[in-house]
């Protein structure tokens, strides 16, 4: 029997991502709702993913031109609602899945953060799963009352001792505290619940956490390291890691190197899941899948502007200054926001044009190209993970609406499980568990 592998959904932040894509109805009218999330949740959980993971940003991007005019004419990362709440309309729609919202260090006190995840923790009875991110944006800062983001490496020293912070918290409630004996009159035993009183050089927070204990003791952390800093901090921490890389190769050796650097750190490698992102484009017959990848490439190619001003967001790069024509590696590129997804795009560009780089890059695919009918699909992934050694996918799709959820939940997940890749029941009730199942 092949290895099985895992699957998640990495949710850009709003439901109107998809504004102006095929069959997404009426989205831009009725946004704000959490129906499609909610629905989302339900049909990923029928289908035995893992998780959902919910991107996040707290800013309007301006890094294109000096101006937020781009963002708010095409719908790129905004509007975008707080994720705590649509994390947690989520949980209350669904039973096992993982709900893993996004939250950075720079926009929550420990404290706050800490009893925000156990109280989700609490509500969706231990499915709750935390994507710990430093920010990558100076203008973001700036709505939290700070100049500009620390330097990228300082990020993660501070992401660091954060970390202390936060599972002291979470740890303040020993397992058994809670006793709710009727006889004796004692819900809780006082000598299982402890101060914490951490004091870093840029964090401190008393304790305990008010709130009581997390269902799964500690919630699930996510994390998307991709510098050298980043995979060390990711490696260190993360129960799952988000990537983006291009290529089986690349991916191997990224997954290689996260693994041996959770070993050289105490951990075992295998409680680390790498997922890596994809967009698959799936198909009733081969025919038809090759021609939505040219209808998708069409679309990508009048969408050039708005896929480097949504790259420049992440980057802080303001690709206005360049001429689309000129190959990338000419160009001075340098970011103190994701470095990670600069260094690959610049890595499989070479001398590609910008125009042509940024559509190969964010036009069509994920970390490996995925076109076909469900069972050719299923075979790709299958040969890939084959490759990569594990441990799963995480699918990044811009065209979110009910259709393409179900082209992947009821078309190609089937045909995974016929092939026994993935899952056909949640073997625990709890989110952790069943990332760790195999």
């Amino acid at each position: 029997m092949p290895k099985p592998f895992h699957l998640a959904w990495f949710l850009q932040g709003s439901s109107v991502q998809a504004w102006g894509e095929p069959f997404t109805g009426a989205i831009g009218r009725d946004w704000r709702s959490c129906d499609l999330f909610c629905d989302m949740a339900r049909m990923l959980e029928a289908a035995r993913f893992d998780y959902i993971l919910i991107e996040d940003s707290s800013y309007v991007g301006e890094s294109y031109g000096g101006s937020t005019e781009i963002y708010l004419k095409h719908g790129l990362a905004v509007p975008r609602q707080d994720p705590a709440i649509t994390a947690t309309m989520m949980a209350a729609a669904t039973k096992r899945i993982g709900i893993v919202p996004t939250f950075a260090t720079f926009t929550h006190p420990p404290y706050l953060l800490a009893r925000m995840m156990a109280s989700l923790d609490q509500v969706s009875d231990g499915r709750i799963g935390w994507n710990m991110v430093t920010g990558s944006s100076d203008v973001a800062a700036r709505n939290y009352g700070l100049p500009a983001l620390p330097e990228h490496d300082l990020r993660y020293d501070m992401a660091d001792e954060y970390m202390q912070a936060v599972n002291g918290l979470w740890d303040s409630w020993e397992p058994g505290a809670i006793l709710a004996d009727g006889a004796s009159g004692v819900l809780v035993d006082h000598t299982k619940v402890h101060a914490v009183d951490f004091e870093g050089r840029w964090y401190r927070t008393h304790g305990p956490l008010n709130s009581g204990p997390c269902v799964q003791g500690r919630p699930v952390i996510a994390q998307a390291g991709g510098s050298p800093r980043g995979r060390q901090f990711a490696s260190g921490h993360a129960d799952t890691i988000v990537a983006s890389i291009k290529g089986t190769a690349a991916m191997k050796a990224y997954r290689d190197d996260v693994r041996a650097r959770a070993a050289a750190q105490g951990r075992n490698p295998d409680d680390v899941k790498v997922l890596f992102m994809v967009n698959p484009i799936v198909g009733e017959t081969m025919a038809e899948a090759t021609a939505k990848k040219a209808a998708r490439l069409a679309r990508a190619e009048a969408q050039v502007p708005q896929l480097l001003a949504f790259f420049g967001k992440i980057t802080n790069i303001d690709f206005t200054q360049y001429d689309l024509d000129a190959p990338v590696d000419t160009l001075d590129l340098r970011t103190n926001g994701h470095q990670q997804s600069l260094a690959d795009f610049q890595r499989v560009a070479g001398k590609q044009s910008l125009r042509q780089a940024m559509l190969n890059y964010r036009g069509t695919s994920g970390s490996v190209e995925l076109v076909g009918t469900p069972d050719a699909v299923a075979a790709q992934m299958a040969e890939a993970m084959e490759e990569v050694g594990g441990d799963g996918f995480l699918f990044s799709m811009s065209d979110v609406s009910r259709r393409t959820l179900a082209e992947v939940a009821d078309g190609l997940v089937p045909a995974l499980q016929r092939r026994g890749l993935v899952r056909r029941e949640y073997a625990h009730a709890q989110f952790r568990d069943n990332l760790r199942e195999f």
